[in-house]
């Protein structure tokens, strides 16, 4: 099923949306695999940090590395919640 497929409202089997959530979930764990080690430790630190200032749960941080050559870039999102 494609991205388009939603808006059209075509129908898929239980099996293919099964297996394409499982594609997406594979890709996932594959990306985490090529993280630092130090990088859970370091959104941890960084959510400590944040929450000295703001009221936020664990899910509204991502924290991602990305790697372009021989550069590494650290790339940070929060999602703060309104005042």
């Amino acid at each position: 099923m494609s991205f388009l497929d939603y808006f059209r409202g075509k129908k898929s089997s239980s099996a293919s949306t099964a297996k394409e959530r499982l594609q997406i979930i594979v890709a996932h764990e594959r990306g985490q695999r090529d993280q630092p080690d130090y990088l859970p430790q370091m959104q941890q630190e960084i959510l400590a940090v944040i929450r000295k200032y703001v009221q936020i749960s664990d899910d509204m941080v991502q924290v991602e590395v990305d790697r372009n050559g021989s550069c590494s870039v650290l790339e940070l999102n929060v999602t703060l919640p309104e005042r």
